[in-house]
């Protein structure tokens, strides 16, 4: 590593370890001395930029967030605009896709979401990040569905997210061991039946 790095480089070097580190082993196996180690950085490092471990752990979170969001911003809603039928199911799919881990890089992104949400249950610092990023899915799908005529949006949106919880939880853990393809059949099937649009014989 050179002697001398950019300050923001990095605490986003800090981060990235934090986001391996959660994905390879949980939020209860990530501590601020592994997470030093992991981006080659002394422990001290680590402090500058975290007050402590649950601050470090909501970053890597956030940052999962991010990731997403610049992938749902490839798709604005006003894109969507004037696709009905077949066109609306694959458009609407493509933008729910963004969100489920349906590769490598958007399954570990999933991981890291999924390990702040549950811990939000128990730990009450996480639990406005996790808040925030369900009303940032729900805002976007509920723009996409009104801007498809959807005479529900909000209801709609809702319905989504909550496939998109069951889907990812089943796709990153042995409950459902859901693979790529059984994700992509699944919210396609979902969304034929939010849409009212019949899968072609």
């Amino acid at each position: 590593m050179p002697a001398r790095i950019d300050p923001e480089r990095r605490r986003e070097l800090v981060v990235d370890a934090a986001f391996r580190l959660v994905v390879a082993e949980g939020m209860p196996g990530v501590s601020l001395r592994k997470v030093a180690a992991e981006a080659g950085l002394n422990i001290g490092s680590v402090r500058h930029y975290f007050e402590g471990h649950e601050d470090l752990l909501a970053a890597a979170a956030r940052e999962s967030g991010e990731r997403m969001g610049r992938r749902l911003a490839r798709h604005p809603a006003e894109g969507l605009a004037g696709f009905s039928g077949e066109f609306a199911v694959e458009a609407l799919r493509e933008l729910v896709e963004q969100v489920l881990p349906v590769d490598g890089e958007r399954r570990a992104e999933a991981v890291v979401v999924t390990e702040l949400i549950l811990a939000s249950r128990t730990r009450p610092v996480f639990a406005p990040v996790a808040a925030q990023m369900a009303a940032d899915l729900h805002e976007v799908l509920r723009e996409a569905l009104a801007v498809l005529g959807h005479p529900g949006p909000d209801a709609g949106a809702r319905q989504i997210s909550a496939l998109v919880g069951g889907l990812t939880l089943d796709a990153i853990t042995p409950h459902g061991a859901l693979g790529p393809g059984q994700v992509r059949e699944t919210l396609e099937d979902a969304l034929r039946l939010l849409l009212g649009v019949p899968r072609q014989s």
